[in-house]
């Protein structure tokens, strides 16, 4: 691994919860680098998922598909951050949703079960794993009520908010799946926001 790769890791890793910082380079070792092409997937549905990615450059898009092929964005994954199948993985179970690469994307990769062997060897990997657990029960809650109680437009600006700088990396129809309108909506919305 290179020194920039593992410096990086380390600065993710540590980032969400105060992990000593030998804790955080002996896992950073265990992980491994991964290159994925635009269009590629990192979990399919169906899939039974193994490993935990780390973005290091790139996006990756969360999505589901329905019986009749409609596409719903769950969320999007930008550079330092956590990439998984959660759910599946830690139910044991085939992925529902599918991890698809947007535009070519860096990842350092690391077995579920080796870093489940890890996070049973120090309380820091504990405190990690609540941490991330509660950033995505958040987000989570947050998308629910959004897409329960907001206007199209409001959710569009909560959008811009949440990943800025990335609207420009992304399809519109993309964006319109995440937002749960047509891409026609998306543009009218954006034609009002420019006009006032």
């Amino acid at each position: 691994m290179l020194l920039e790769d593992l410096t990086q890791l380390i600065f993710i890793i540590r980032s969400p919860t105060d992990i000593p910082e030998d804790e955080a380079i002996r896992a950073a070792k265990l992980f491994q680098a991964c290159h994925l092409k635009q269009g590629e997937f990192f979990v399919r549905a169906g899939d039974m998922p193994q490993t935990i990615g780390v973005v290091r450059s790139g996006i990756m898009r969360l999505y589901y598909v329905d019986r009749d092929g409609n596409e719903y964005t769950k969320s999007f994954c930008a550079e330092n951050s956590f990439v998984a199948a959660y759910s599946a993985l830690l139910l044991e179970q085939p992925s529902r949703l599918f991890i698809q690469v947007l535009e070519d994307t860096k990842l350092m990769i690391i077995d579920y079960a080796t870093y489940r062997s890890l996070s049973e060897k120090h309380s820091c990997w504990q405190a990690l794993n609540c941490k991330i657990a509660e950033t995505l029960f958040i987000k989570k809650e947050k998308r629910e009520s959004a897409l329960l109680l907001d206007d199209a437009k409001t959710r569009y600006l909560s959008f811009q908010a949440e990943y800025p700088g990335l609207e420009a990396r992304l399809k519109q129809y993309h964006i319109a799946s995440y937002l749960g309108i047509t891409p026609v909506t998306l543009s009218r919305i954006r034609a009002q926001l420019k006009s006032s």
